[in-house]
């Protein structure tokens, strides 16, 4: 199973100075957080877009862009590509680009996006919203298709292509596009009908109840005959580790509460308190907030539940200050990642007269 991390690049206020964050120190640190990331070894480095002013990554192929050139393995993805309201020849052009820059470690993570302030922005019918992802999604997989040759496509949103000539090519063929979800069963069949990969974002609940999205994608893929090795899922949840318990959660909380808090009174839900907290750091919940040894155990849990290919956690959702996100990256791939890759790899036990794997 791969392992990584995600970020929406969230920035404010220090939360331990209580200084302001300027744009230009975030983007720096970003880019020693990538690096980091990169040495310790993890698999994947992922920027969701956003275009709100508590996200720094509007343009997050342009800053993974420039993380190809600080790094020598990790893969580097969106989390997720906004499709819905971004032109798919300019998406397929920018990342073919950090594809070549890269040497073959892009993916695109294309999702609908929680948040709808891009949508107006950039002059789009927030009623569009499903037809706008589903014939984006089509295109982009044509041009993924099409390789070398010109592309002819017909739609109804965006002007068609006739024999459009789409440059450059990625090193990657076929470059990897992952449909990213939060619980949309028919985005979940989509994909799996389609054999595109599967990521699943659990920010809220108990991870129990996206198996059956999980499930639904496999048997998706099944019934269009699918190769089940191109049926591959990723979970991205949200949490942070430290060297204690009582650190992490201390670390974390302030931004987390704030920022949940806020998005709250944007969507009607009511504020984060810190008995919410606990119940969605419970052992069982969504949030992954602990000791490597914890962190590693709610991992093990999730891949029970999902047999899974790749996990990302999203470090933080709210500023946590930058030495501490170090030290969380640090642990999470010289401690978190070898306990979870060495239970994996473990031997099983087996009943008596079969032989062990």
């Amino acid at each position: 199973m791969e392992i990584g991390v995600n970020t929406f690049g969230d920035f404010g206020k220090d939360p331990v100075t209580g200084v302001d964050v300027s744009p230009q120190q975030r983007m720096a640190h970003l880019l020693e957080e990538i690096e980091l990331a990169d040495e310790v070894g993890l698999d994947v480095f992922g920027l969701g877009e956003h275009h709100r002013r508590e996200y720094l990554i509007s343009a997050p192929t342009v800053v993974l862009g420039a993380a190809s050139q600080r790094t020598k393995r990790i893969r580097l993805a969106t989390a997720v590509t906004v499709l819905s309201s971004d032109d798919p020849v300019r998406v397929w052009e920018q990342f073919a680009t950090l594809d070549l820059l890269s040497n073959g470690r892009a993916e695109i993570l294309a999702g609908r996006g929680s948040f709808t302030e891009s949508f107006p922005l950039f002059g789009y019918d927030l009623r569009d919203y499903d037809e706008l992802f589903s014939e984006k999604l089509e295109l982009l997989l044509a041009l993924r298709d099409a390789g070398d040759e010109p592309v002819s496509w017909q739609g109804t949103l965006r002007p068609s292509l006739e024999n459009a000539v789409v440059v450059p090519q990625p090193v990657q063929r076929p470059l990897p596009i992952w449909i990213a979800v939060g619980g949309n069963p028919e985005s979940v069949i989509r994909a799996g009908a389609l054999g595109l990969p599967l990521y699943i974002a659990i920010i809220g609940g108990m991870p129990e109840r996206f198996a059956e999205l999980v499930e639904l994608y496999r048997e998706a893929g099944r019934r269009a005959e699918q190769p089940p090795e191109k049926l591959k899922v990723a979970i991205g949840s949200i949490g942070f580790v430290a060297g204690s318990d009582e650190n992490a959660r201390k670390r974390f909380y302030p931004g987390y509460a704030a920022m949940m808090t806020q998005i709250g009174r944007e969507r009607g839900w009511g504020p984060m308190t810190p008995r919410g907290f606990e119940a969605l750091n419970a052992s069982r919940g969504a949030l992954l907030v602990g000791n490597p040894e914890q962190v590693a155990e709610k991992i093990l849990f999730e891949h029970s539940l999902f047999d899974l290919d790749r996990f990302a956690l999203q470090l933080g959702a709210g500023p946590v200050a930058h030495a501490d996100v170090m030290h969380a990256i640090e642990l999470f791939g010289t401690e978190v990642a070898p306990r979870v890759r060495a239970e994996l790899d473990a031997p099983k036990m087996v009943s008596s007269g079969e032989k062990a794997t």
